[in-house]
This record gives structure tokens, C-alpha cells and sequence, in this order.
């Protein structure tokens, strides 16, 4: 994404590098490329954005074969809209959708992508929009897991890569892959698993479609969630940008209309 910028005179060009010079108000990298994250995105008119499309009520396709829609996904269109540029989703598997944004396939990845300290490190990430604790789930008639605590040598599915996975493991839990939340939930009611570990509002919206699928919550984290959007570290320039769309967003009551649309309740902040 970044471009070099070669100076006339090479000699300068030369001796500005070597004494760690860079621009005022742009990121830089220490080969004196500049941040071009936003421009590239306006110049072209268009965020490409990275979802996974089967992750309901927050990225999935209505009716299932229906249009792309979800709570990310109307948020992704909003912040978009509020920058000026239309969006353009690209429908990948969770395992894969971080090494697609380091392969520079899109600009940014809309998936309830929850800020840990791992990912930080490698990422840079929009303020939240999301803040939710994650909870075990269980069969109704399961009493055996109480709390995180007692994850101990039970069994769950989880996406590779996803924060409940470490989550679990942390607990002591065995952990089987799985490719998302409907491949996990469908082990667990055929009693291949012993629990699973996502999302509350995951959960909620599931139960609400799914009144007799015999689920419970078994324990809820003390800790909440902040989920954001994901970019390559050193998009600083689109990051503000995407940053002062949602607080605007905030502040006109969008980001609370959508949430209460999806959830009955305001969970952007």
C-alpha cells in the first residue's frame, strides 16, 4: 500500500533516511514511506472491507442467500458513508481473514474483532463498537460447568483464531476448531462437544431464532469485550478517519438505532 517517494537529488534523499527524519503529521516508516491508508482508500472511492458473511446477527446473508447485512455491516456502511466513499465486502473464513488484510487484499475487516493485546501488536483498530462479556454455553440439562473455572477438561469449539479461543484454553478447556459460531453451536446440540465459548449477544440473537434448540448460558465473563474494526498497523490516517465517522455516528444516535434494530438494547458503548 505504500508508496516510496524518491527525492531529486539522491544525495538528500540519502542523508534525510540515515538521520531518521519524518514528516510531522504522517505516520512513517523508518524507509521513509508515508502513510497513504486514507488516500488510497478515497482515490479510489471505494472501503474494501473483510466479513465473514455466516457470523449472524453480526455479518450474515438474510434468508440466507439474501443480501450481506448484519450489525457489522451496517456499521461498516455508515462509517463509509459518513467518509465519503461507498463499500465493497469481501467474504472470507475467520482463520483466513487476518492474513488476507496482511496480504493487502482490503482496507479494514468488520467482524466483531475483539482488541487484545496479541492483536494490538500487530494491528491497529477504530475505537469500539461494540462492548459485550463472553459467556459458556452449554446444554440445558448440562450443570457439570459452572464457570470458567470448571472449563477444566471439558471440550469446546472454537475458531482458531478467535479471542474465546484463548479464552478457553486459558481455563483449561480442550479445544476443537471449528470455522465459526454455526459449526460450533451444531457440535454442541449433537453432544461432539461439551460447551462453546462466544459472544452474549451471539448467543442472545441465536436463542431468539432458535427458542427450543435446549442451550443455556452457563457462566458470563467479569470481563466485557470491546470489539472494533481491524487495519494493517500503520493505517493511522484511515484509523482517525473511520474514528471520527463512528463518533459522529455515536452522537447522532445511529450506532444506538442499529444496535437496538439487532439487539433491543444499546451495545456501541
Amino acid at each position: 500500500m505504500n508508496r516510496r517517494r524518491f527525492a531529486l537529488v539522491g544525495l538528500v534523499a540519502a542523508s534525510l533516511a540515515l538521520g531518521g527524519c519524518s514528516t510531522g503529521s504522517g505516520s512513517s516508516s523508518a524507509s521513509g514511506s508515508t502513510d497513504t491508508s486514507l488516500s488510497d482508500v478515497t482515490s479510489k472511492g471505494t472501503l474494501v472491507i473483510a466479513t465473514e458473511g455466516t457470523y449472524k446477527p453480526f455479518t450474515f446473508h438474510a434468508d440466507g442467500s439474501g443480501q450481506l447485512t448484519g450489525y457489522d455491516v451496517e456499521i461498516a456502511q455508515a462509517v463509509a458513508a459518513k467518509m465519503g466513499v461507498n463499500t465493497t465486502f469481501q467474504e472470507t473464513q475467520f482463520d483466513g481473514i487476518f492474513a488476507g488484510l496482511d496480504a493487502k487484499r482490503f482496507d479494514m475487516i468488520a467482524n466483531q474483532i475483539s482488541i487484545n493485546p496479541q492483536r494490538s501488536a500487530k494491528y491497529d483498530f477504530s475505537t469500539p463498537y461494540t462492548v459485550s462479556p463472553g459467556v459458556i454455553v452449554t446444554k440445558a440439562d448440562d450443570n457439570s460447568i459452572t464457570s470458567f473455572g470448571s472449563l477444566k477438561g471439558k471440550t469446546t469449539a472454537q475458531s482458531l483464531t478467535s479471542n474465546y479461543y484463548t479464552l478457553a484454553q486459558q481455563n483449561g478447556a480442550n479445544v476443537q476448531a471449528v470455522e465459526g459460531w454455526a459449526q460450533a453451536i451444531a457440535l454442541l446440540r449433537q453432544g461432539r462437544v461439551d460447551a462453546v465459548v462466544n459472544d452474549k449477544l451471539t448467543y442472545l440473537d441465536y436463542a431468539k431464532t432458535n427458542p427450543d434448540a435446549g442451550l443455556k448460558i452457563a457462566a458470563e465473563s467479569p470481563d466485557k469485550s470491546e470489539n472494533a474494526f481491524a487495519f494493517r498497523k500503520g493505517s493511522t490516517a484511515l484509523v482517525k478517519a473511520v474514528d471520527k465517522a463512528l463518533a459522529d455516528l455515536q452522537a447522532d444516535g445511529t450506532l444506538a438505532k442499529i444496535s437496538q434494530k439487532y439487539f433491543a438494547a444499546d451495545v456501541s458503548k
